[in-house]
């Protein structure tokens, strides 16, 4: 197996890890998921889908190393968006959170997906409240610092320039 494919695998393997964890979370510890805690289950899991292609495909060309790398970044960004905004959201004195508002259940059947959105990532009140923390950061920041580290795993499994070579041989010395 080659490096960039184990890399890849690795990335998959955590995103399942991290998916794991919050359902977990939320079965066994009966912590409520807020609805950008559900945006950045969504986010992990296309991550995970990317790394997983790129596992699967491992391509020989450089160009399609780095067509891995971009479609990574790319689903990286989202759900390092959302905890981004959830660890912000999570910062805020208690008298500037956004209120409470209705359930995302319910606005997904009243409203148009792209207002669910608008509205889920301005947060609220449920968003401000952390139930979790390890390590003095909570849920969110783990998240973020997670997916920004295996963002950085992909861009280098899959942009670093040479064969790809495997983790178990030794480099050979040009004596």
């Amino acid at each position: 197996m080659t490096a960039r494919r184990s890399l890849n695998a690795f990335g998959a393997a955590a995103c399942a890890g991290m998916l794991g964890y919050a359902f977990y979370a939320e079965k066994v510890l009966h912590l409520e998921p807020c609805p950008l805690c559900m945006f950045q289950r969504v986010g992990v899991a296309a991550l995970g889908a990317v790394f997983l292609l790129a596992a699967i495909l491992d391509p020989v060309s450089r160009g399609g190393a780095r067509v891995h790398a971009a479609l990574i970044a790319l689903a990286a960004a989202f759900p390092a968006y959302v905890a981004g905004r959830h660890v912000y959201i999570q910062t805020l004195p208690a008298g500037s959170v956004p209120s409470c508002g209705a359930t995302l259940d319910y606005m997904l059947e009243v409203f148009p997906l792209l207002e669910v959105v608008k509205k889920v990532l301005t947060g609220g009140g449920e968003c401000a409240r952390i139930d979790w923390s390890f390590l003095g950061l909570s849920m969110p920041a783990w998240v973020l610092i997670s997916v920004l580290a295996l963002a950085a795993v992909g861009l280098f499994a899959n942009l670093r320039s040479g064969a790809p070579s495997r983790f178990w041989q030794v480099p050979s010395s040009s004596s």
